[in-house]
């Protein structure tokens, strides 16, 4: 059931925060947990972007929820969770074994390791590194690592851990 704007219920209750009724309409299994807006969010980046770790714990807890979608601009939910040093999804995100840690976004061709490095986020770097799977020299549209940018910005801890 939609609305007018197409919204249905799990998206309301996401979009405000509602954890309670997330809950329960994630426990009827009668809820569409990949459903998008009319702007082309998922459930799951909504959730990322308004820092609502509990309803990305319960919408992953689901098993469904297509954790590789990307925004129109190619950037994944691992990708921006990396970019706002969002330690603690980035983990969750880790955690479910499906998602490609090094997907680029189309225009600049950053992975989440190079958005991370470049913004400073040492805690993000670390977790991604630790997969032992990201691609540590994939360079962008300009040529350049993750390495030269995190030194560039003299993000000293950054560059440590990726040396």
């Amino acid at each position: 059931m939609r609305d007018h704007r197409g919204y249905t219920p799990l998206q309301w209750a996401v979009e405000y925060g509602r954890e309670a009724v997330v809950k329960l309409l994630l426990e009827t299994g009668k809820v569409d947990v990949n459903a998008k807006n009319c702007l082309g969010d998922t459930l799951l980046y909504l959730a990322i972007i308004q820092r609502k770790e509990a309803i990305i714990k319960l919408l992953l807890e689901t098993g469904k929820v297509e954790v590789n979608v990307k925004k129109k601009n190619g950037q994944s939910l691992l990708w921006n969770a990396a970019e706002e040093g969002y330690g603690a999804v980035v983990k969750l995100l880790l955690e479910t074994g499906k998602v490609d840690v090094n997907a680029k976004d189309m225009l600049f061709q950053k992975t989440p390791l190079w958005i991370a490095a470049q913004n400073g986020h040492g805690a993000v770097v670390k977790l991604l590194l630790d997969t032992g799977k990201v691609e540590v020299d994939m360079k962008d549209y300009s040529g350049k690592t993750p390495l030269q940018w995190a030194a560039e910005n003299g993000h000293e801890a950054v560059v440590k851990l990726l040396l």
